[in-house]
């Protein structure tokens, strides 16, 4: 299995963790709002560079 598909499993297996323990519009907040807040924590120029990255080019 390649890198971007474990990743993938371990995205899905955390988010069916994390619906159970804490319900599902809290479990909903916490996948969006992390990485929604890592992008804001980014300064500029590295929003910049990360939204001049294709999709594939994120995965690895």
């Amino acid at each position: 299995m390649s890198s971007r598909g474990k990743v993938a499993v371990a995205g899905v297996a955390a988010a069916i963790v994390l619906f159970w323990a804490v319900g599902f519009w809290a479990g909903l907040l916490v996948l969006i709002g992390v990485p929604a807040a890592a992008y804001l924590l980014l300064d500029s120029s590295q929003r910049r560079r990360v939204r001049g990255l294709s999709r594939k080019q994120l995965g690895g």
